[in-house]
Formats: structure tokens, sequence, C-alpha cells
């Protein structure tokens, strides 16, 4: 396919080595909606870095089977489990290779030691890259793998063991997650001795199916396929990101052939978009929520009949209508319904303003001011974060409260909404990792995930107890009883304003072949080829 309106993005490319005949070959360019916050996976949980790093460039022991949830093998052939669950082993593929690049050659294959280093250094404070970066292992943490690995060894070249203090059920499905990725330990001693640890979070080298060539901050990223993938080259021969934060212009992009790729469309965009004759409008129920989180820690929410009191105050179907054009529909459990456990008996806030401001008088709230936080990218579960905070600062005039609307630069946005005085509500949202409704009751609300991917602070111990509980329990009927009532407690206990759920839109031009939508929010190149 020949591109014949590449304007800005040629240019970029240009800046990156890149010809505008290169172009026209096998290449796929993606417009993705943001920049990743570096290229090393375990230190964010953001999908834009993951898109950029994980998703291309590394591997993990096990792998999601591409447009499902479902494990398959990974750089791990196989792998065994104890009878009391407390051990897992796995045996690695021979015969893998690291990238080989301007910066990085490596001497030998994948082996165990690279296996224990990348989960060593986010495990063990006295690793030397245990404080690399900012030393925050968001994942790591929150799923409280320090607490529950006991131990990750090398039994031989291609075996590795791990050691659990007590039973996971989920496991195999967390190992499949981004923040599992394998990094290469010999690169990185060769970091350290070059006084240079930082690099393996900008220049990475995995065993993926794509390499990383460079990036252009805030405008492209550029990645070619691995001659030697283990699971065979990719069909597409480059891939390169176009880095496009706005909505409309990525439209532009793909109708003018730019890109062939693009997230997150504006809702208003979707019947024009059926209609082009050059797209398929692909669509998947999400696997995915969109929160308003308030800082539990701060008054007045820290008082719980302040927070239902807010939530009373939101309409959510008006945010339904605005924002999401018929995409969504409203959210009242912080797990989606398209997840097992999800409890279809909850009973969500009701919208009575009224009431709300009956509450508030109650507990001596006056004169409210209140910042939300408004996301500057878009989200399958946030089309319109801007807008959104706009439905919510009419909403909330009515009861007495005055909204300030705040934003940041991404990567900023998400740092500053895990500092524990964080003032103000943050708009953020949840698109599932592993299908498991740990990763999102855990995660987003444990007490372990405090400081880290629970914004809002929240660590309640009848909760906490029972999604303890529930990670132990390899029955799935008897999980589901334990999150359920957890969904009941999260709902009485209200540290979010749950808000919807939404339909996952892709328009990708027709040229694209075997593109599949990922449930868990991933955008994935293996696998894609471009009709010629």
């Amino acid at each position: 396919m020949a591109l014949n309106k590449l304007g800005l993005l040629s240019l970029g490319l240009i800046g990156l080595g890149f010809s505008t005949q290169a172009l026209s070959q096998d290449t796929l360019v993606y417009c993705s909606e943001g920049s990743p916050e570096g290229f090393d996976p375990a230190l964010y949980t953001a999908g834009t870095t993951f898109d950029a790093s994980s998703r291309q460039v590394y591997n993990k022991l096990v792998e999601f089977e591409r447009g499902t949830t479902s494990t398959i093998p990974g750089l791990a052939e196989s792998y065994e489990v104890s009878e009391d669950g407390l051990t897992y082993t796995f045996k690695l593929r021979p015969g893998v290779k690291f990238h080989t690049t301007e910066y990085f050659t490596p001497t030998r294959d994948l082996n165990a030691s690279d296996v224990v280093f990348s989960f060593e250094r986010q495990r063990l404070a006295e690793n030397p890259y245990n404080k690399v970066s900012g030393g925050t292992w968001q994942y790591f943490d929150s799923m409280s793998m320090t607490e529950l690995v006991e131990s990750v060894e090398a039994v031989d070249e291609l075996t590795v063991k791990f050691t659990l203090t007590r039973r996971e059920a989920p496991m195999i499905a967390n190992l499949a997650m981004d923040f599992a990725s394998i990094m290469s330990k010999e690169y990185a001693d060769q970091l350290l001795e070059k006084g240079t640890p930082e690099m393996l979070n900008q220049q990475p080298i995995g065993t993926g199916p794509f390499q990383f060539v460079g990036y252009q901050k805030d405008a492209v990223i550029r990645f070619k396929a691995n001659e030697e993938y283990w699971a065979g080259k990719a069909e597409i021969d480059n891939l390169v990101f176009a880095i496009t934060p706005d909505a409309s212009v990525r439209y532009q992009k793909v109708k003018a052939g730019e890109c062939h790729v693009m997230p997150f469309p504006n809702p208003a965009d979707l019947d024009a978009m059926r209609s082009d004759d050059s797209l398929t409008l692909m669509e998947q129920e999400g696997l995915n929520v969109g929160y308003l989180a308030y800082n539990t820690t701060v008054a007045p929410f820290d008082n719980v009949n302040v927070r239902r009191a807010l939530n009373m105050s939101i309409n959510k179907q008006a945010i339904l209508d605005a924002v999401f054009q018929g995409a969504g529909k409203v959210a009242k459990n912080p797990i989606p319904p398209t997840i097992w456990s999800y409890n279809e008996a909850t009973i969500d806030d009701a919208y009575d303003p009224e009431k709300a401001k009956e509450m508030l008088a109650a507990e001596g709230v006056e004169n409210l001011q209140l910042d939300i936080w408004a996301m500057p990218v878009q989200r399958p579960y946030n089309p319109n974060a801007r807008r959104m905070a706009e439905v919510m600062q009419e909403d909330f005039a009515k009861v007495g409260v005055d909204v300030n609307i705040v934003s940041y630069e991404w990567a900023e946005y998400l740092k500053l909404s895990r500092e524990p005085d964080r003032a103000g509500a943050v708009l953020l949202g949840w698109t599932g990792d592993n299908g498991d409704p740990d990763n999102f009751m855990a995660v987003l609300l444990g007490c372990d995930g405090v400081g880290a991917s629970n914004v809002a602070q929240w660590c309640y111990e009848p909760f906490d107890d029972l999604i303890q509980e529930a990670k132990i329990i390899p029955d799935q009927a008897e999980r589901t009883k334990l999150y359920e009532q957890a969904q009941v407690i999260f709902k009485e206990q209200a540290p979010w304003a749950t808000i919807a759920h939404s339909v996952v839109y892709e328009p990708v031009r027709k040229e694209v072949q075997n593109y599949k939508i990922d449930p868990l929010g991933g955008h994935i190149f293996y696998g894609v080829s471009l009709a010629k």
C-alpha cells in the first residue's frame, strides 16, 4: 500500500532513519494515543507503556493466547505445580535469542539466570537494580508478590523453580502479565559495569517478536522484526508507533492511510467509521471499569458518609449519554460484568442530589472545594475525561460542592495520583490484565496496593481479608463467594464512584490482516500482516 499523505509523520520517521519508501512496504503504523513512561514494563501500570514495551519487545514464561485470556507456553515450554501448590517448576525453551542491537550483542541464549534476575530485582531490596528508576514495582508490590514469593532458583540452565509462602490461585495468569517480562541479565550486568543501569528502561533488550530501534520523544517509536524470534519472524518487517494524542487526528490519519490501526476513537465518530469502505470497525465487550477515586485518607473524604453522598450526586446516565454516546453501560461494581464472580445482586448508588445534600449537611460539610483530575488520554473506560469531569462539575454544584478540574501530562498524572497526600478525586480506570477478579480487587483496592495502583489509598481490613483469602483457594466457586461479599463491602464503603464499563472499538484499515482485539487491553502486532 502506498501512503499518500505522510505529512508530519514522515518527518518524524525520517528523523529516525526511515524513508517514506520504506513505509510503503512491510511497515505497519500504529497511531498510539500517548507516549510511554519508559520501556521497562515492571515499573509501570499503563497500557500505553506496555504496548511500547512488553507487548512487542519482551516475552513472559507463559503468554496469553492472542485475542483470549487463556494462557499458553511462552519462554517456558512446560511447567509443573507441586501437590501442595507451593512450588512451580518451569522448563525453558532452548535456543531462545536475545536481541542484537547497536548497543548490545548477547554472547549466550536465554537461560535460568535471566528469569531469576527478572524477579529478584523486584523482590529483593539488596538487588542492585531494585532502586533503579525509582524502585517502585507497582504490580509486584500491589499483588503481594514480595510476601508471596519465597525464592526463585535456577535448578539448571533451563529449569527455574518458584517457591511460594502460600497458595496463589491466579499464579500462572499472573506470570503472563507485563510485569513478569523476562529481561537479559547479561545486558543488565553490562549496564551496571558501565554505570548506566537506568538504560535498561530506555534502550530495551528482550526476546520478543520486535526489537527496539529508536524513540523520538512524544513523536515516534520504531521497531523492526526480530529475525531470530523463537516462534518465527513476524510477517511485518517494521512496526512504527506514531504518537497521536488527539482521537480526531488519529482518525484523520487512519482515513488518509498514514496509520493502519488506531485505539480509542471518539464515540461520535463511530457511525462514520462504520460506513467508511477503507476501514473495518472492530468491537468487543470490554474487560474494564472507569471510576472516580477519592483519597480516603484526607478529610472529609475519609468519611464514608461523605463519599456516599458524593456518589449519589453523580448522574451516571448523563455521563453515559454525553461521553460514551451508546458505547458504555453504568458500572456498579469494581469489576466488569464480563468477568466471573461479578455480583449481580449489588445495589448501585441512587442518583439523589437532595438526599446527598442532606447527608453532607448531617456530616457538617459546607462549601466543599473539590479538585477532579481529568486524564489527558483516551481509554475505552473513559473516552473523554475532560467532558466527564465537566458533567460531574455540574452535578456536584447542585449539592453545594465547588469543583476545579485539573490535569497533567500522562506520566506525571499517574505518578502524582499515587501520592498519599494527594488532594482531590482522580478519574482513572482499569482493563483487566489476566481475566481474574484478583487483578481488579487486590491490585486496585487491596492494602498492598496503597501507594501504588490503589490510588484511593483505601485499606479496609474486612475487605482485604476476603480478597486475601480468595487468593489461596483453588476452587473457583468458593473464590466467587468471597469476591461477591467483597463487592458488597466495597459498595458500602465507597472508596470510588464507579462510573462505566465500555465496549472497545478499534478501527483498522482493510489491508490489515488477522488483527485481533485483545480482551486485556493490549495492542499486539505479532501475527498481523498487510495485504500486498
